[in-house]
């Protein structure tokens, strides 16, 4: 009785939640709610942090834990988003797979690299699904070209093949709190505040670009030391 795996902890509780959430976001995607699906992966975002939060403040951290995150991710970060591209490219229906596939990707490598301790290696599914969820406002009253839809894979492709891009990329932890040696996360999180006062839900678009340009300059910064 003692090796009995504990299920319904406080953080696997929570995390739960973040599956709820994508659950209904993948029915408001089915009843043509696509700005309901985003408030749901918001939300489901809300749920992911905490997860992580409430397992280190009572220090109930787990393998069970740890995989339960990654099964939920797959589905409010990687279906979820996928579902939303599926409804929104309607003549493109098809590059809407490669999201899912690439969310999976991406949360299996974390689970087995140990270099993801002080950075990320790829964008991390909730950035990529908060980016998608933001394309849903920008342009779900703007799909009318084929222009515009040849633009949108692009961003798909785009963003799916950067969940599993080998290049650093900032991870908001923080083992010291000094400006200079944290800088570019300082700077990210003042400015994602900055965008999302004046860009409401359009601002994911901006701050996933903001990370990527943060990220790159904080990896050439050491060689430009030199």
């Amino acid at each position: 009785m003692a090796n009995k795996l504990k299920l319904f902890t406080l953080p696997n509780i929570v995390t739960i939640a973040n599956l709820a959430c994508g659950f209904v976001g993948i029915q408001q995607v089915f009843e043509g709610n696509l700005q309901n699906a985003s408030y749901c992966i918001y939300l489901a975002a809300i749920f992911d942090f905490l997860d992580g939060f409430v397992a280190r403040l009572f220090k109930s951290t787990s393998e069970l834990g740890k995989q339960l995150d990654s099964l939920c991710d797959v589905v409010s970060f990687g279906v979820l988003p996928g579902f939303m591209v599926f409804a929104l490219l309607v003549e493109y229906k098809w590059i809407a797979i490669i999201i899912p596939l690439f969310s999976a990707l991406r949360l299996a490598k974390f689970n087995v690299d140990e270099r993801q301790s002080e950075s990320f290696r790829g964008v991390p599914t909730p950035m990529n699904a908060l980016f998608v969820s933001s394309l849903t406002f920008v342009l779900n009253e703007s799909i009318v070209s084929a222009e515009i839809n040849g633009f949108s894979i692009a961003l798909v492709v785009f963003a799916s093949l950067m969940l599993v891009v080998e290049m650093p990329l900032i991870a908001l932890k923080f083992s010291t709190f000094g400006f200079r040696e944290n800088i570019y996360k300082y700077l990210l999180l003042f400015l994602s505040l900055v965008f999302v006062v004046l860009l409401k839900w359009d601002s994911f678009v901006f701050i996933y670009f903001t990370y990527l340009l943060f990220s790159f300059l904080q990896n050439i910064k050491p060689k430009l030391s030199k």
